[in-house]
């Protein structure tokens, strides 16, 4: 018998350190938790310009050149290089333009990137295959409502999971889709 609870114990205990494992490949570290804040007065600036800098993981919005707020953000879950094919998992890189927007996107809301742009067509053209489409800032999780509804709105992944789309939490979601219109230009560099 007592063979059997010191066994019982040490398989509870296992699993209860793999699972801890496990989900702290999910959960953001404390340190990436940490967010500086970035007080704006939003009344005097007009965002022109999105700049994405994959290799650092932070999107940042510009006025006439400045640098007026920098935001985490996460990537497709294969993010070197160029986006060239449809379920790469790859977000493109270049300039391109925020054309609309989806206020019922499956990731809370959404502004489109206007990738692929005759560039990116023509390549994937030349190789038979599908450039993909659909790429967007979006976003990370529908809000529930109630306590779990909150939990979720400051919530981001640890890692790269999308398909390709640059995702923030849904509260720099709510500030994006509130300050950058239509039609702004937005850079994706490496």
């Amino acid at each position: 018998m007592k063979k059997f609870i010191l066994l019982s114990l040490a398989v509870v205990a296992f699993f209860g350190i793999l699972n801890a494992k496990t989900l702290a490949k999910f959960l953001p570290s404390a340190e990436e938790q940490k967010t500086t804040v970035q007080t704006v007065d939003w009344s005097a600036v007009q965002i022109d310009r999105v700049e994405v800098y994959k290799s650092k993981r932070l999107l940042q919005v510009l006025d006439d050149g400045k640098v007026i707020k920098t935001y985490k953000m996460r990537l497709g879950f294969a993010p070197i290089g160029h986006k060239t094919t449809e379920g790469d998992g790859k977000t493109p890189e270049g300039k391109y333009v925020l054309d609309w927007r989806n206020p019922n996107s499956q990731f809370y809301k959404s502004l489109h990137i206007s990738y692929p742009n005759a560039d990116d067509l023509a390549q994937a053209k030349s190789r038979g295959v599908s450039a993909g489409g659909d790429v967007m800032i979006h976003g990370s999780a529908k809000n529930l409502g109630g306590s779990e509804g909150q939990a979720l709105y400051g919530y981001m992944p640890k890692s790269d999971w999308t398909w390709g789309c640059v995702a923030v939490s849904n509260q720099d979601m709510d500030e994006l889709w509130k300050y950058v219109k239509n039609g702004t230009v937005i850079e994706i560099f490496p």
